[in-house]
């Protein structure tokens, strides 16, 4: 038996840890540092990080998208220790952006398109999807898409890290986050399952493999 795959059932399923990863360490990070200070506030959106990515392995998951996470918030920590600044710990996701701009982009050029690393996160592709040129082809498009966003949302938040207002920053940061991601999963999901559709190939999860992110 087989399960049917639709973008609400995939928004459901992974919607929810897209968004406590994206938001989750600078969220905490804010609100620590408005109460106490600066080195609380880098405590608190480490472990943060932290936390989340324990819970995708305890999971089961890779937990990729949130060891990326984890990764940048310990490089935010020590730039922020080192600089003393909140400004400072702010910095490293941006630069972080536009890395991820480029890395989505170059994964297209070298035919390995990084989209669909992280829609095998999601979703238990069967072998034959996974090694089609169907594959390829839709999350080449993806990813281009997912590359330009990158790359234009890092050089909007660094116009805003330029003013040095880490209360607009902060303001700057959540808009061009969270609300974008899940615009653009909702289109990566649809435009992919369209894709697929199109092209024949099996879109439905084996028993043994179920969806990943359910909670």
């Amino acid at each position: 038996m087989t399960t049917p795959v639709s973008v609400r059932s995939l928004l459901r399923g992974n919607a929810p840890r897209f968004a406590r990863d994206a938001a989750g360490p600078v969220l905490a990070f804010y609100v620590a540092w408005k109460l106490i200070g600066l080195y609380a506030g880098i405590a608190a959106g480490t472990t943060t990080a932290l936390v989340l990515f324990v819970r995708e392995r305890r999971h089961g998951r890779s937990g990729l998208g949130a060891g990326l996470g984890l990764g940048i918030a310990l490089v935010q920590a020590i730039v922020g220790v080192a600089s003393g600044t909140a400004i400072g710990y702010l910095a490293p996701p941006v630069i972080a952006n536009g890395l991820y701009g480029l890395a989505f982009i170059v994964s297209v050029m070298i035919r390995r398109p990084l989209a669909g690393v992280f829609a095998v996160e999601m979703f238990p592709f069967q072998p034959e999807t996974r090694t089609s040129p169907a594959f390829r082809r839709t999350f080449s498009i993806v990813s281009l898409a997912w590359g330009v966003t990158f790359l234009s949302r890092c050089a909007l938040r660094l116009v805003a890290l330029s003013w040095g207002d880490v209360d607009v920053f902060i303001v700057v940061n959540l808009i061009t986050g969270l609300p974008l991601n899940v615009l653009l999963l909702v289109w990566s999901i649809r435009f992919s399952i369209r894709s697929f559709r199109r092209s024949g190939l099996p879109a439905t999860s084996t028993p043994s493999q179920p969806v990943t992110g359910a909670q």
